[in-house]
């Protein structure tokens, strides 16, 4: 692979493997797809030339599609055609998607038929081109074409990837990666755990949408010449069948995806012998959990940390060095990690003293689309503010110990109490509001809201039901409670800590809703 310095990307990558590799398998999906390595890139190559004859290049191409091969080929197809690709979680409601692709003002929308059936109306509105479906019929053809490679690369400082994550104003920002730094960030990450070429087998079962999925999964099987193996969905069964069958070699899995597995009552009789590693993130990973898993599979769990704003990943305990339970590992490689007080965060803490987590290096975006302030808000000075409360011990690993957001992390995804609170504010009834997280033992948090209301007849059941239609199935309360009044602090501002103590207490206790 080629050097941090080197002005590579991740197609020129996917090329290596092509020329390496071209009759080894590279995509197994559910769908009963196998798709060597030549067979993706026809596949690509031609889906490229139609985007390019389209009108693409230097434009956004919104990606809306669930796990499969195809949306493999589509996000490859995006940047041949010298387009940028915004992958956008298929899940999400008319209401989430509408302000997102608004922001992002995207030419086309690829999707598949699911997407195209439920909110297909909104994606042609708000695609100024055309909406596209791409699904297995479609990419059978595909495989089958004659397109050539695109001769031209796409250059290291255009933009790659238009990824949006919450914000704590409860709207989404487009976080802005050019193809240097997706490409820095996955040779940090081969660095800190390397492929063996032409050999890895890696099983992916969190969204391929998702930022995660892509670091750990896609870039380094199809930039090793390995094989990436898709689940549509997370069941338990389903990746024990997988890996058994497969002869899977990195696991990337999620602390809510390991708490299932290790409670599964299959979990102890199935061969995971296969695996050398697995991944996790996210979210933090119980210690309990890490180690059922690792004793029962043999292999060990490498946990990391990052942003989306640092394409992703910061940290990451190494395959090959020394690994520390409860951390998320030293920083990756031309990066620099700091732990700094958290008024003013330009005083570098001692090892183990608690701030806030801060980091620069190649791999920071380039910044938010359309929101120069948040920009110099989250990077200052060359340093990526993450919001997160950590400390460093005297060999540089680091140890996630908090929030300094109000953000809830359920199952690996970001959400916002602000997001939610102003879909219950649109509930007839609805005087005020809060949502607040809960430790969960499944999904790490879940979200617990409290309503106050004017008298008028309204129940949890008629709260879930709105908030179904509104918001993805992630970002639903767990819980609601009714209030008479929410606590505030002495000059009037909301007490989310008494709040999140209430929550707690009504959960320990069975309290009814």
């Amino acid at each position: 692979m080629a050097t941090i310095e080197s002005g590579a990307t991740v197609s020129s990558f996917f090329r290596e493997s092509l020329s390496r590799f071209p009759g080894n398998e590279a995509v197994i999906a559910e769908e009963g797809v196998r798709l060597s390595y030549q067979d993706i890139g026809r596949a690509v190559s031609s889906f490229a030339t139609k985007l390019a004859l389209l009108g693409v290049k230097d434009h956004r191409v919104a990606l809306l599609m669930g796990n499969g091969a195809a949306i493999v080929v589509a996000l490859h197809a995006i940047w041949e055609a010298g387009a940028q690709a915004v992958p956008l979680n298929p899940d999400y409601t008319e209401r989430e998607l509408d302000e997102i692709l608004e922001d992002a003002d995207v030419l086309i929308t690829i999707c598949g038929t699911a997407q195209n059936d439920r909110i297909g109306d909104l994606l042609k509105r708000r695609s100024r081109a055309q909406v596209l479906v791409l699904d297995s019929v479609d990419l059978a053809d595909l495989v089958t074409g004659t397109g050539e490679i695109l001769g031209q690369l796409p250059h290291p400082d255009s933009l790659a990837i238009l990824q949006y994550t919450g914000g704590t104003t409860g709207r989404s920002k487009g976080v802005a990666l050019t193809h240097r730094t997706v490409a820095v960030n996955v040779m940090q990450r081969d660095e800190a755990i390397p492929m063996e070429p032409g050999k890895e087998r890696i099983l992916c079962v969190t969204p391929l949408y998702h930022a995660y999925a892509t670091a750990m999964a896609l870039f380094p099987a199809l930039s090793s010449g390995g094989v990436l193996v898709i689940l549509t969905r997370f069941k338990p069964e389903a990746v024990f069948d997988a890996i058994e069958r497969e002869r899977i070699t990195l696991f990337a899995g999620a602390p809510s995806i390991y708490n299932v597995m290790v409670t599964h009552p299959e979990f102890e009789r199935r061969d995971l012998s296969s695996l050398t590693a697995s991944f996790s993130g996210s979210a933090p990973l119980a210690v309990d959990v890490l180690e059922r898993w690792q004793r029962v599979s043999g292999a060990p769990i490498l946990e990391g940390y990052g942003l989306t704003e640092a394409s992703p990943i910061i940290t990451f305990n190494p395959r090959h060095g020394p690994r520390k339970v409860g951390s998320v590992g030293p920083a990756v490689s031309a990066t620099q990690v700091e732990v700094v007080e958290m008024d003013g965060g330009t005083q570098p803490l001692a090892a183990g003293i608690i701030g806030e987590v801060r980091a620069r290096g190649p791999q920071l975006m380039k910044g938010y689309r359309n929101r120069p302030k948040e920009t110099a808000e989250a990077i200052r000075d060359g340093w990526l503010y993450t919001g997160d409360l950590g400390e460093l011990d005297e060999d540089g690993y680091l140890f996630i110990r908090g929030r300094k957001k109000e953000m809830v992390i359920v199952g690996g995804f970001n959400v916002y109490p602000c997001e939610i609170e102003e879909v219950l504010f649109t509930l007839d009834g609805v005087l005020d509001c809060a949502v607040v997280g809960v430790q969960d033992p499944r999904w790490g948090e879940v979200v617990h809201a409290f309503l106050v209301h004017d008298g008028a007849s309204l129940n949890a059941d008629l709260v879930m039901e709105h908030c179904s239609r509104n918001l993805v199935r992630y970002k639903l309360p767990a819980r609601v409670n009714f209030l008479q009044v929410l606590p505030r602090t002495a000059v009037g501002k909301l007490d989310r800590t008494a709040l999140g103590k209430m929550a707690g207490e009504l959960v320990r206790t069975g309290e009814p809703e």
